[in-house]
């Protein structure tokens, strides 16, 4: 199905348009300093019209979603902050429509207890449903690609609305259209979900199969395996709750590495025969456990460096301790990277997106 386009036009009198607010309180690591302007959208006509805004003031923009997964530089942004906050479910059979303001794991909550499979895996994860198909987000064996019926987004390029088929969102591996080549192209409006009503659900990490033989639960339900991950999620410190100091964080901040074969042999030698945890990847190529990396590089859970570390609870984590600047956090990622790359020939790559620096 081709792509459909709507035409935007109005003007700013719905649009409020505020000056200097900091941006930390509006991001899960609570780090970051002010947009110099900044403005919410309720309705698809107010993002068109910030994006008029901004381009008749050639002002750089910036869009806000849930504030997971990101990190903003210590002089924040510049231009404009175009905060997503559109809402709205509908149902139509197996197809969902939510949009990009919705929490995402209330939307999950939301279908798990009408009996649709598909996406409960991804319980928990932090952030809207407009963050979603941008990063091609998974967990526990699924990924959005695989549940994404059609995007919704305003095109900047030709100042329409657009409704793009999962194919036209070229996903891969915590990859699409939307945060590669086309990056700042399109702004996430609506995402529409192919559940599976009644379906079973997807038990195929370690993890979860785990967790289900220590209950001696053999046939698990759609809500027990939201709750699981939800569980598992909270004993790694990857469940946002106020009041866990390891939650100020923007999750996973490294990607689990692709390597070819012949890499991943060269890091199991260097093993001195300890496990290396892998699956397959794309195109050939093999996954690897970049928690395991760095582990394996020196450090450890509740690592500390002055106002940042690693989560207590998982390796995967940078945390803010309390009082952390963007640049303290960039300092760890650096020694991070760097260990990891002098051990193992493996450049990590950071997952949270990187604002204003």
């Amino acid at each position: 199905m081709p792509s459909q386009a709507k035409t935007y036009r109005g003007n700013l009198a719905a649009l409020k348009i505020e000056e200097k607010i900091l941006l930390a309180p509006l991001t899960t690591f609570k780090v970051g300093g002010p947009a110099r302007w900044y403005a919410q959208a309720e309705s698809e006509f107010e993002v068109a019209a910030a994006v008029d805004h901004a381009r008749k003031h050639s002002l750089p923009l910036f869009v806000l979603g849930g504030g997971s997964n990101l990190l903003v530089s210590d002089a924040g942004w510049r231009g404009l902050v175009l905060h997503v906050r559109l809402k709205g479910i509908t149902q139509r059979g197996d197809l969902f429509e939510a949009a990009a303001g919705e929490d995402w794991d209330n939307f999950v909550a939301q279908v798990v207890s009408k009996g649709y499979a598909g996406i409960e895996c991804m319980s928990g994860i932090p952030g809207t449903v407009g963050g979603t198909p941008v990063q091609n987000v998974g967990a526990y064996g699924q990924e959005v690609r695989d549940s994404i019926a059609a995007v919704r987004a305003l095109d900047l390029a030709r100042g329409e609305a657009v409704d793009l088929t999962a194919d036209e969102c070229r996903f891969d591996y915590r990859r699409s259209r939307f945060n590669s080549d086309e990056m700042g192209r399109f702004i996430v409006l609506r995402v529409t979900y192919k559940l599976e009503q009644n379906g079973k659900p997807k038990i195929a990490y370690a993890d979860l199969q785990k967790y289900f033989a220590q209950q001696q639960i053999a046939d698990p339900t759609l809500q027990q395996v939201r709750d699981a991950v939800r569980e598992i999620r909270r004993s790694k410190a990857m469940l946002i709750e106020e009041g866990d100091p390891d939650s100020r964080s923007a999750g996973s901040f490294f990607k689990n590495p692709q390597v070819t074969p012949y890499l991943y042999q060269q890091v199991s030698n260097k093993a001195n025969g300890k496990p290396v945890p892998n699956w397959p990847g794309s195109n050939g190529l093999v996954k690897l456990s970049a928690a395991w990396l760095i582990e394996q590089s020196g450090f450890h859970k509740g690592y500390a460096k002055g106002p940042v570390g690693i989560s207590s609870k998982h390796t995967l984590a940078i945390v803010n301790r309390g009082g952390a600047k963007a640049a303290d956090v960039l300092a760890l990622k650096d020694e991070i990277q760097n260990r990891v790359r002098l051990e193992f020939g493996i450049d990590l790559t950071p997952e949270p997106v990187m604002v204003g620096f």
